[in-house]
């Protein structure tokens, strides 16, 4: 049987403030939309230009940063896997793709970065973990919290 490979990287901004909730056992979980916008010209030269727009979720020790230092506007690299599930709502079966965040990378003005460090580590974080925000999350086996 052959082997498939799940890797997604993407570049793009923040459309809102990332929600955290916990699972019934208290492990974090982030999420928030992600905008990634290609562009091109038509036939005629005119710029076109479509947005797509991500549902990013992180896990544990990530989401927690990513509470602390990621805002809407931020402009992130996120590095992860596509995952497919499903769930009920009103008992009506719904289905959602979502990127699993393993990495994040700030992307913002130096600036902007170095002040969400310092912030970060007043808060208690190692400027290592809140500048690159590098880890290996995988959900926790039980119901998600949304």
């Amino acid at each position: 049987m052959s082997r498939g490979f799940n890797r997604v990287l993407l570049i793009g901004n923040v459309g809102k403030d990332p929600e955290i909730r916990y699972t019934t056992s208290g492990v974090p979980v982030a999420t928030f939309p992600l905008a990634t916008s290609e562009m091109w010209k038509d036939k005629d030269g005119t710029p076109q230009e479509r947005t797509d727009w991500h549902n990013v979720v992180a896990w544990r020790k990530l989401a927690e940063i990513i509470q602390e230092i990621v805002k809407k506007n931020s402009r992130l690299l996120v590095e992860g896997k596509i995952q497919n599930r499903s769930y009920e709502k009103n008992g009506e079966k719904r289905f959602i793709t979502e990127i699993l965040a393993e990495n994040i990378l700030v992307l913002d003005g130096r600036k902007n970065v170095d002040e969400m460090i310092h912030e970060s580590h007043a808060n208690g974080m190692s400027k290592a973990i809140a500048s690159v925000a590098g880890f290996s999350d995988t959900p926790p086996d039980e119901d998600l919290p949304f």
